[in-house]
């Protein structure tokens, strides 16, 4: 089973819609272990809603928390320890995409974050960037973290307008590539999500 974990260089920078795009792309199975805050619905449920093909399936989260925090406050808000070694793979022959919950040192614990579960369930890295003021440290940040860890990441997508010196800059600091781009978009349908995925052929 390939694994793919959709990660990005902060909260709201695109993940969720990059996780669409690639599991309709690939017609992959979706996956996302670790939810805090649902009020407007899971991330879950918008893949769902936004994916074309017969052929994915959504599993369900391995933690499901309501408060819209760091998993880490969620949790403990709930009476809650987030381990992640309970957080099982869904057994499927297709590709997982799994979408992680904001960046890389998002905590799950005290004494765990988002990086370590990845390492958990060795997975390939995509990582989602978004371009604003601070948007090249972040990035340079998320990729030297994942370096330092010996993780495998396949590349960068770029999520919303393109800024060329800000891409220049990631780039010529880090070993990785563009693999990918979601424009901006006054709203994201099934129609839009189909379109990005056919354009995304590096897989």
């Amino acid at each position: 089973m390939r694994k793919l974990f959709i990660t990005g260089i902060g909260t709201d920078v695109g993940k969720t819609i990059a996780a669409a795009v690639i599991t309709e792309a690939l017609q992959a199975d979706y996956w996302k272990p670790v939810q805090a805050g649902f009020a407007d619905g899971t991330d879950s449920e918008t893949v769902k809603s936004l994916v074309s093909n017969s052929k994915t399936v959504i599993y369900p989260e391995a933690y499901k928390l309501k408060m819209p925090a760091s998993p880490h406050a969620a949790a403990v808000a709930e009476g809650i320890t987030i381990n992640i070694e309970n957080i099982k793979v869904p057994q499927t022959n297709n590709t997982l995409v799994i979408e992680g919950a904001g960046g890389l040192m998002v905590p799950l614990s005290e004494k765990e974050l988002v990086i370590d579960l990845i390492e958990e369930l060795q997975a390939e890295v995509i990582v989602v960037v978004r371009h604003y003021l601070g948007s090249i440290n972040h990035s340079l940040l998320t990729l030297q973290a994942l370096k330092s860890r010996k993780l495998n990441v396949m590349g960068i997508i770029i999520s919303g307008a393109p800024n060329e010196q800000s891409e220049k800059a990631i780039l010529s600091f880090s070993d990785y590539k563009i693999i990918g781009r979601i424009g901006e978009e006054k709203t994201f349908t099934k129609e839009v999500i189909a379109g990005y995925a056919k354009g995304l052929n590096v897989f």
